[in-house]
């Protein structure tokens, strides 16, 4: 079984449920507010990976129209919600690990939360690719679920729909951070509990800027 193909599966199957539930999720909205305050260039070009239904593109761009963004996902269904919901922006389907491909440098990258389904090899890889395509002094902004790695494995829903979470700690997110020219801005942290019967999980968010 292909973890990551399994998972793009779940996330196709159920995009407009999730976009349903973190469209408007507020519990996020600061760490996005602080992305903004860090990105205060006119006509910022933000770069985001795995975009999801565009809900964090929305929240970005209503709060500063002037952004040019552009976002991928390898879900299509997602990628086609973004779109609808994000029409200044521009989207297509691409693999997280297959950044290389895209052209030209931006002044940030938003990666919310697509790294908890990556595996720490494949995050560091795309550390490194996003230090490429970002400008001397860009943003980079990382959120994850935080843990340790030998707890990652499947997790299956109700209704039988499966998902790889790979679980990630700080020091080693910043060592391969700052191993690629980036320093390391703030580490912020959020408890969040997906429902009342299941343990809380700690999200963690990276702010980075390219040397």
């Amino acid at each position: 079984m292909d973890k990551y193909k399994t998972t793009v599966a779940t996330f196709n199957k159920l995009a407009e449920r999730y976009q349903d539930k973190y469209m408007n999720f507020e519990f996020y909205m600061d760490t996005y507010d602080d992305f903004c305050e860090l990105v205060s260039k006119a006509n910022a070009k933000i770069f985001e990976i795995g975009c999801g239904p565009g809900n964090i593109s929305q929240y970005i761009l209503q709060k500063r129209p002037d952004y040019q963004l552009y976002g991928i996902d390898l879900a299509p269904n997602m990628v086609a919600l973004a779109k609808k919901n994000n029409p200044g922006a521009v989207f297509d389907v691409m693999d997280s690990r297959s950044i290389s491909q895209v052209q030209g440098t931006f002044d940030a990258l938003l990666c919310g939360f697509c790294t908890p389904y990556l595996s720490a090899e494949d995050v560091a890889t795309l550390i490194k690719e996003a230090r490429q395509r970002l400008v001397p002094g860009g943003i980079f902004y990382l959120s994850t679920m935080e843990g340790d790695d030998q707890h990652s494995g499947y997790q299956t829903s109700s209704a039988g729909d499966q998902v790889f979470i790979h679980y990630h700690q700080e020091n080693v997110i910043v060592d391969v951070l700052q191993s690629n020219q980036f320093e390391v801005i703030s580490v912020k942290r959020k408890q969040f509990t997906i429902d009342k019967d299941a343990a809380n999980t700690t999200d963690m968010f990276i702010y980075a800027r390219a040397i």
